[in-house]
């Protein structure tokens, strides 16, 4: 297959191709490993690739055959080396698939290699020491965004159609709006986290995936979705298949407009006139959208303080058990500056403040969820600026200590971690550009606990409207002549 017809279809048009016999998942494979070639020295995505190793039965799910790569943190392939983007854990072998790796072998999808983390997930950048800086396709001097930086600038690449990806404060969120892809963050317990954990930073954590259409996520969201045995959320299963839902009519939704954070940073005017141009475009699809302000419930102080304890305190269990495990100093030979700073912190957090912690999380979730009582969705940029030049985290972080760091990071995406803390969805949709730059300006809207359903209608209505995929980076597989 040539690259320039791979890249012109998402992962449902490509298993479709599958499904009628026009093309193989090998030769899917072999066209997505040649455009890792071309495309990946230039933005440093992916850090390893693996021959495929499942031969789906073709149309036996609506992705099977699908390339697909998956992020290097919070799920295991048998095998395959996992290091959490971390020198700590470098080597380290997967002795069995985690849950979510069956259920995407059983999605049908063809994994080929894992993508660049920042160390631990712990950043919204993706310049990690162990496989250094993961540039933006767009602007290559620009950062990707993270924690899914390296799946968002592979899919954005066209090197794969969609990529896991997960969410603990806009990680998935925050690629998508850098990388000009849809990234929508489940509801807290749609996707399982098990079996080695029951929850990942205390529930603030998710799976999910980047992609470059709305169906690909939903299609993908349907095929992964539902509870493990022991798992300690459970989330309403859906009325019907997500798949189904980006075609049905959203109706006249009740939308928030919020274009001034919690916390009060300043928001670069282009932001903000492509967050009023999504709020215009709402409402010639015929929903009533009106500016509010939303209770955190919590001061923005708080709100950072308890997200540092909550974050700090699960580096410091990670940290000491990989050290134990693969019998390692915690130096920095070992550990980059910012998360030995976070693991001094953490080491340092009392029960009293832990708990305390969780309580603010409690806060949080009962004055979102008292705002969605009254809104169906509330609409936000999805990043306060364009995507950052690369070095720019570490120019703010010089010094800083575990919450200086936290705070850095809620600085860099205040719009995103509130709906970690609830637990609620919320999807980034690519409908806007930096008229000065061509790069990419992600729209933001956030749901009520459970509603996958209203962001999945809105998104495909939206897609419809002001479809995206026309849009392509500089760094693009489909630009390389090939015959």
């Amino acid at each position: 297959m040539k690259l320039s017809e791979y890249v012109n279809h998402d992962a449902v048009g490509l298993a479709d191709l599958v499904a009628r016999g026009e093309v193989t998942a090998a030769e899917l494979a072999s066209t997505a490993q040649r455009a890792a070639d071309l495309v990946n020295p230039q933005i440093n995505a992916i850090v390893e690739t693996w021959p495929a190793q499942d031969s789906p039965a073709p149309g036996s799910t609506p992705l099977a055959g699908a390339p697909f790569l998956i992020k290097d943190i919070a799920v295991a392939m048998a095998g395959q080396r996992v290091e959490l983007g971390s020198r700590l854990v470098a080597g380290n072998v997967a002795g069995t698939d985690s849950s979510l790796m069956t259920r995407f072998r059983r999605a049908g999808l063809v994994t080929l290699g894992r993508t660049a983390t920042p160390e631990f997930a712990y950043s919204t950048t993706t310049e990690g020491v162990l496989y250094g800086a993961t540039r933006n396709p767009w602007d290559p001097t620009r950062s990707p965004g993270g924690s899914s930086g390296g799946s968002g600038a592979a899919v954005a690449a066209g090197i794969v159609p969609l990529a896991h990806a997960t969410d603990a404060a806009g990680s998935i969120r925050v690629p998508a709006a850098a990388n000009g892809l849809f990234g929508l963050k489940p509801t807290r317990g749609r996707i399982s986290m098990g079996p080695d954990a029951d929850e990942v930073f205390n529930g603030l954590a998710v799976h999910g995936v980047l992609s470059r259409s709305v169906r690909d996520s939903a299609a993908l969201l349907d095929l992964v979705h539902g509870p493990e045995v022991g798992d300690p959320y459970f989330a309403q299963p859906p009325e019907r298949p997500y798949a189904q839902e980006i075609t049905r009519s959203p109706g006249s939704l009740r939308i928030g407009l919020l274009t001034r954070p919690w916390g009060g940073r300043t928001v670069d005017g282009t932001v903000v006139d492509a967050a009023l141009r999504s709020a215009r475009l709402a409402e010639s699809l015929g929903h009533r959208v009106d500016e509010v302000e939303v209770d955190l419930g919590v001061g923005w102080e708080e709100f950072t303080l308890a997200n540092a304890r909550l974050w700090s305190t699960n580096l410091v269990t990670w940290i000491d058990g990989f050290a134990a495990a693969l019998g390692r100093p915690v130096d920095s030979t070992t550990v980059e500056p910012e998360m030995l700073a976070s693991y001094t912190y953490g080491q340092r957090v009392s029960g009293t403040e832990f708990v305390h912690a969780l309580t603010v999380r409690n806060s949080v979730a009962r004055a979102i969820g008292r705002y969605f009582t009254a809104y169906d969705l509330l609409l936000t940029p999805t990043l306060p600026e364009p995507p950052v030049r690369l070095g720019t985290y570490a120019e703010g972080a010089a010094g800083a200590d575990g919450l200086g760091w936290l705070a850095q990071l809620l600085h860099r995406s205040p719009f995103t971690a509130a709906f970690n803390v609830a637990g609620t969805p919320a999807m980034s949709v690519p409908l806007e550009t930096d008229p000065a730059t061509g790069l990419p300006v992600g729209i933001q809207f956030a749901a009520g606990y459970g509603r996958e359903d209203v962001l999945f209608r809105l998104a495909g209505q939206l897609e419809r409207a002001a479809p995206w995929a026309q849009r392509t980076p500089a760094v693009w597989a489909g630009g390389h002549h090939d015959a």
